[in-house]
């Protein structure tokens, strides 16, 4: 079994998608005619996709945050300082993680609200 896609609320699909483009390098797919919000559908990795659909009341949860809801991603560990700089460019909030580990990670914020952390791969397979 593997990851197949996330879909998340936004209240706004194109600056979201936006977002993701520009900062984690993400593209836009098509997506279903038969959806009647606003929708995008972004190609994460082969076969792994992130679905935003526009939700005009959304507000993100107390419970994001490292210990509570949160969606985590591999990422190359020579690219994370650029990656912090794109993010931080398009009003993302970096945020340093509350436990240490092994391999070399750190949290941040999107504009939604959202919180994602990036592990890097190579330290977490090796750790």
């Amino acid at each position: 079994m593997t990851f197949a896609h996330l879909t998340l609320a936004t209240r706004d699909v194109v600056a979201t998608a936006d977002f993701f483009c520009q900062t984690m390098g993400w593209t836009k797919i098509y997506h279903p005619d038969n959806i009647e919000s606003q929708a995008a559908w972004l190609d994460i990795a082969l076969n792994q996709q992130l679905h935003l659909l526009y939700v005009p009341d959304f507000e993100p949860s107390a419970c994001e945050r490292e210990f509570g809801r949160h969606v985590a991603f591999f990422h190359p560990n020579a690219d994370f300082s650029d990656l912090k700089q794109r993010l931080s460019a398009h009003g993302a909030e970096i945020m340093e993680p509350e436990r240490a580990t092994p391999f070399e990670r750190f949290f941040f914020r999107d504009p939604q609200g959202y919180v994602f952390e990036v592990i890097d791969q190579e330290g977490f397979l090796t750790a």
